[in-house]
């Protein structure tokens, strides 16, 4: 409305990247948090922010997405409900779906102890398995691999063998890695091409806003969250959170997806998402560990335990074994 932009960009278009360019990517976070070795409330509550973000903007995404091809004039009071309740429904859905496909995994894997070869593939399989399923009902992919992941974590874990438990993880880390690069080297490839159109005030602004916003948001909802925590979150750590907002492979690859016939301005959009991209990945990602130092941010603590806390640990554990076996109670500390 100032004309800053001197490009006039219709309301839902602005909506459609506003939606896509919230999204914190979580890979770029860990790396950047692995690396500094902060404490692990601050990196638990990171992950799961860029991780839900991150499924929140795709749902937001879609939705606007639709709206767009709809069309301003065309859209009435009940799409913009139908759009709200979409919004819990796809989430909800993805989570059930993510929940009800981790139990059928920890189900299957109870039966696997005479054929250990096969527990990794079940696990890959019936995870990709789980984000199918909300895709094919148009639910949240990204929740519903998220949480049959959580729910693997409780229910399959102990049902393999620690063979599988290995091959999993390094083979996770393997395929993550290799998306991670390959998704950062598209972005390279796309950065040369010629399809850009370069807009510096939209950049900048998008740029400036994206950091205040963020700030404004993790000092509202850490005020909300830190009545109900027992662990305060600090200013220090507020300062961090918003500081890690590193915008990544998420943002890059929807911006791609939008299709150039029905929003015009889809060249600037890709080109102001690689310049947020760049800033955030560049210039946060290398400053974040400096600040991390002078503000002394409290960092994860990495040491064995001694000999004589072993023992103890030991003998409490075998202790409560006894007990539980003497009582006919087992579980996680029955009264």
């Amino acid at each position: 409305m100032t004309g800053l932009f001197t490009d006039q960009i219709p309301l839902l278009e602005t909506f459609l990247f506003s939606s896509l360019i919230s999204a914190v990517d979580p890979v770029a976070v860990l790396a950047v948090f692995e690396e500094i070795q902060v404490n692990e409330i601050l990196y638990i509550v990171v992950f799961g922010e860029s991780l839900l973000n991150d499924a929140v903007t795709v749902v937001l995404y879609h939705m606007f997405e639709s709206y767009t091809e709809m069309g301003l004039e065309n859209i009435i009071y009940t799409d913009i409900l139908a759009g709200f309740a979409n919004f819990f429904v796809v989430a909800l859905g993805g989570t059930v779906i993510g929940i009800i496909w981790g139990f059928a995994t920890g189900f299957v894997t109870r039966f696997t102890h005479e054929v250990r070869v096969i527990e990794p593939i079940f696990i890959f399989v019936m995870a990709y398995l789980a984000y199918l399923n909300a895709e094919i009902f148009h639910m949240s992919g990204i929740l519903a691999i998220t949480f049959c992941g959580i729910t693997m974590k409780n229910y399959v874990e102990a049902n393999i063998s620690h063979k599988s438990h290995t091959t999993v993880k390094y083979a996770m880390k393997m395929l993550s890695s290799s998306s991670e690069t390959i998704i950062f080297m598209f972005l390279g490839v796309a950065t040369v091409n010629k399809n850009h159109a370069w807009n510096t005030w939209f950049v900048i602004c998008t740029i400036v806003f994206c950091s205040v916003y963020r700030t404004i948001g993790v000092i509202l909802l850490t005020a909300i969250a830190n009545r109900l925590r027992l662990h305060q979150l600090s200013k220090v750590e507020k300062f961090v959170m918003a500081y890690g907002g590193l915008r990544g492979a998420v943002a890059f690859a929807l911006v791609l997806l939008i299709d150039p016939n029905v929003v015009k301005l889809q060249p600037m959009f890709m080109t102001t998402t690689i310049a947020v991209v760049y800033f955030t990945v560049f210039f946060q990602g290398i400053t974040i560990k400096p600040l991390v130092k002078i503000l002394n941010v409290k960092t994860a603590e990495r040491r064995k335990p001694t000999m004589n806390e072993r023992i103890h640990e030991r003998l409490m554990d075998h202790t409560m074994a006894a007990v539980e076996d003497i009582v006919g109670q087992h579980g996680n500390y029955h009264v």
